[in-house]
């Protein structure tokens, strides 16, 4: 039996380091590390093993990474977030990153003339 339990806690520290690169790469880096999150779904969960220990494995990754992660199964995807208090100098940046981007996206789109392709 010791052989088997060495195997899980190997596929188990894989499984942490699998996933705290997926949540480092989505970090802007910005943000100084806040506002983490990673969203995986029904077929990533799958591939991933059961639920709890995505959840267990996902909750240690994001601790490496200096966030209070928490998880929520929502419908059939996992959310993992990173539940911190963020910095006010962070937090105006983001926002004004989000204003920017909806300024952007609200403004029309130029019309096609006859002719122009």
């Amino acid at each position: 039996m010791p052989k088997k339990d060495e195997l899980s806690q190997r596929r188990y520290r894989n499984l942490v380091d699998h996933l705290e690169g997926l949540m480092r790469a989505g970090l802007n880096p910005e943000y100084e590390g806040y506002y983490g999150q990673l969203i995986l779904s029904s077929d990533e969960l799958a591939e991933l093993g059961e639920l709890d220990d995505v959840r267990r494995a996902a909750r240690e990754a994001g601790r490496r990474l200096g966030w209070k992660p928490t998880t929520k199964f929502v419908g059939e995807r996992l959310f993992i977030i990173d539940d911190r208090d963020v910095p006010e100098q962070v937090y105006e940046q983001a926002s004004n990153h989000v204003a920017d981007r909806m300024d952007e996206l609200s403004r029309p789109l130029p019309r096609l003339v006859d002719g122009d392709t």
